[in-house]
């Protein structure tokens, strides 16, 4: 009987104990690399694009020759303004993308001794890093859609007679919101957050292929997709499966999501749901891929992403 990749010595090509014995130096060269891939990590300045620079050896600091701009090898992306040493940095990654159900914050800021925040931000970062390179896709071939609820919980009353039927509206938070997952069949997958399924359907006119053939669940929200494109339907309440249609790599993704929520983060309802959506999507889509060059493929995007701006900021290492 074969084994299974992610039990095999190909899925493990990046251990923490390779990138604390590395040394500043080489994590530094590293971060060069992955930053100006195009010239072997020679620098190249943000503002002008000239490849002519000075390196300031004693800061980490290259200076251009063109237009004299002052720049380090993480100004204008989304680690700008770091504190953590790059040592730090790529051992966060590593233990990041080693998290089959993701990484908590709190289990983050004991493995680098950082405080909380420091590991909070840091891991939205990265989140909002993998969700970069997933703007503007397009699926195509066979897409499975489905749809799951998330957050909007309401604790039942203590005694029985006290409590309300929950699946009524009127008795739900209004906080409930869903996640919608579009996945090509053995391919990439694209989520969305929106109030309920049906209104997912603007998004699938926009990144999903007019010959895509669309496979859906029983689920009202669904029937506009008809106009658009061939739709089959496989009906849950009779049958997982019913000649050849189901949606179960959608399911998969959820699985994933829901272990993540209940396992790991407990809760990632609200503004933050959506950076956990995305996160869970990145690790279906890579999840036969070794865990080093998962490390590789997120510091790239790291270092390809724009300073964010919901995620400005870092505090001061502990002492």
């Amino acid at each position: 009987m074969a084994q299974h990749f992610l039990l095999s010595a190909a899925a493990r090509t990046l251990s923490l104990k390779q990138v604390f014995s590395m040394g500043e130096d080489r994590a530094y060269d590293t971060f060069c690399l992955l930053r100006w891939p195009e010239t072997d990590g020679e620098a190249v300045c943000p503002r002008c694009g000239c490849c002519e620079t000075y390196s300031i050896s004693t800061r980490r600091r290259f200076k251009c020759v063109g237009c004299y701009h002052q720049f380090s090898v993480t100004s204008g992306t989304i680690f700008a303004s770091r504190k953590l040493s790059f040592t730090d940095l790529l051992a966060a990654i590593v233990i990041f993308v080693n998290g089959a159900k993701g990484v908590a914050a709190l289990h983050l800021s004991r493995d680098l001794n950082v405080q909380y925040k420091t590991a909070f931000v840091l891991t939205h970062k990265l989140r909002e890093a993998m969700a970069q390179e997933q703007r503007g896709r397009v699926l195509n071939g066979i897409v499975e859609i489905d749809g799951g609820y998330f957050g909007g919980h309401v604790k039942p009353e203590n005694y029985v007679a006290d409590r309300k039927d929950r699946r009524l509206k009127a008795n739900q938070s209004g906080k409930r919101e869903c996640v919608v997952i579009m996945r090509e069949r053995n391919g990439r997958s694209l989520p969305f957050v929106v109030a309920n399924e049906g209104d997912a359907v603007p998004m699938v006119r926009d990144h999903v292929g007019t010959l895509a053939t669309i496979y859906a669940d029983e689920g009202a929200g669904w029937d506009a997709l008809h106009a658009g494109w061939e739709t089959r339907r496989v009906n849950h309440s009779v049958a997982f499966m019913d000649e050849g249609v189901c949606t179960n790599q959608a399911e998969s993704y959820f699985s994933r999501l829901r272990r993540a929520e209940i396992g790991t983060h407990h809760h990632i309802a609200g503004p933050y749901l959506f950076a956990y959506a995305a996160e869970m999507s990145w690790r279906e889509d890579n999840r036969r891929v070794s865990n080093g060059q998962q490390a590789t493929m997120v510091t790239e995007a790291a270092m390809a992403a724009p300073v964010s701006r919901q995620w400005a900021g870092y505090w001061q290492r502990a002492s």
